[in-house]
């Protein structure tokens, strides 16, 4: 009975407790937010190769579209796309293959040139070697396409949780 009593006041207390912390959302006020317009303002340059053609789409398409002339940053990436084979049968085939792509992006401030942010993004992907030729390419292929989301989502996160901590709210 006593428990019963004390459940909501405990529940009270640690909503209260919560509410008073400095958590706040990152994509506040939607696409009018802060995060969300200055997302907005990124120029994404031009990125060598398969991998950075997708990659720059998949970066515009994120950040809301092509900044243009309004743009206030601009955004610098180097890609390292690298396929390694390993798993070597008696007959010295390789069997399995790791492609990796890194990333290696710059946030520049178009108003004075200066660098504020240079991170780094990355991920790689296991690839079966089969008898067939296509197959394997076809392999390679859907594996750089599906890392190209998940750096582009990575980079995303994190050029989002640098505007959150400096820009000033709205």
């Amino acid at each position: 009975m006593i428990r019963a009593l004390l459940r909501p006041a405990f529940l009270a207390i640690a909503v209260g407790a919560l509410s008073a912390c400095a958590l706040q959302p990152m994509y506040a006020d939607g696409s009018s937010g802060t995060v969300a317009t200055s997302l907005r303002s990124i120029q994404v340059q031009t990125i060598p190769g398969k991998g950075g053609w997708l990659v720059r789409n998949a970066l515009v398409t994120k950040l809301g579209g092509d900044a243009g002339s309004t743009a206030t940053y601009r955004l610098e990436v180097e890609l390292d796309d690298n396929i390694t084979g390993f798993g070597i049968r008696g007959d010295r085939a390789t069997t399995r293959e790791r492609r990796t792509l890194r990333a290696r992006f710059r946030l520049v401030e178009l108003a004075s040139g200066t660098v504020v942010l240079d991170a780094t993004a990355g991920s790689d992907a296991g690839i079966d070697v089969v008898s067939s030729q296509y197959a394997t390419i076809a392999a390679e292929q859907t594996a750089l396409e599906r890392l190209s989301q998940v750096v582009t989502d990575q980079m995303v996160g994190r050029l989002a949780l640098f505007i959150a901590r400096t820009a000033p709210a709205k």
